[in-house]
């Protein structure tokens, strides 16, 4: 695989202003999203920072479109640098990568766990497997920092960055001093999703491998 499975471990997105949140703490605006976004589409960019051994030198940028449904509901599409999808459909995760013309399957389980697509794709109850507090202002964003209870995670710690009621960023840094900066536009909340919306076609002439 060419990009790393940030959200698939993954990874990602939602979405847009809930009246009377603009001057609420990042955790009550955060609460307030969650319990209110059943769906959403949006776009996003991704970098990566190598904190520690890259001395904060950012990788160049991927970028991309999403579409979610909780719980467990999602396509994750990059579309830059390389094409590649990941989309899960409730029961199982695919990952296809366009160049390679192959897809590998495992079943979504549990896998959402404790991971950053939980925060945006998972269930709403995520203090069951975050500790939920208070980051403070940066960039123009109220932000509030969600630690994983689980200890075999990959990632340690993800920051997420909202204004307005709306999840605008999302910095995710794990145990090897890598830090992703996922930021999010064009956010439509709870749009109407056909049924068949989550079902994945596997690609004419793509290999399957299952995990």
């Amino acid at each position: 695989m060419k990009l790393n499975l940030t959200l698939a471990g993954l990874l990602a997105a939602t979405t847009f202003a809930l009246s009377g949140t603009a001057s609420a703490s990042a955790l009550d605006q955060f609460k307030t999203f969650v319990s209110g976004t059943k769906a959403a589409r949006g776009e996003f960019t991704q970098t990566q920072l190598r904190s520690r051994q890259g001395a904060g030198k950012a990788q160049p940028a991927s970028s991309g479109s999403f579409v979610f449904a909780r719980p467990g509901k999602f396509i994750w599409t990059y579309h830059k640098p390389y094409e590649q999808v990941l989309q899960a459909d409730g029961e199982t995760l695919y990952v296809y990568d366009k160049d390679l013309n192959q897809v590998t399957t495992r079943k979504l389980g549990n896998a959402l766990g404790s991971s950053p697509a939980a925060i945006l794709f998972g269930s709403n109850d995520l203090e069951k497997n975050f500790t939920l507090a208070e980051a403070g202002a940066r960039d123009g964003l109220e932000w509030l920092t969600a630690t994983p209870k689980a200890k075999d995670t990959t990632f340690e710690q993800i920051g997420i960055g909202l204004k307005d009621g709306v999840p605008q960023a999302m910095e995710l840094k794990d145990s090897f001093g890598q830090t992703s900066v996922l930021k999010f536009t064009n956010f439509q909340r709870n749009p109407q999703l056909g049924a068949q919306q989550f079902k994945f076609e596997v690609p004419k002439g793509a290999e399957v491998v299952s995990q």
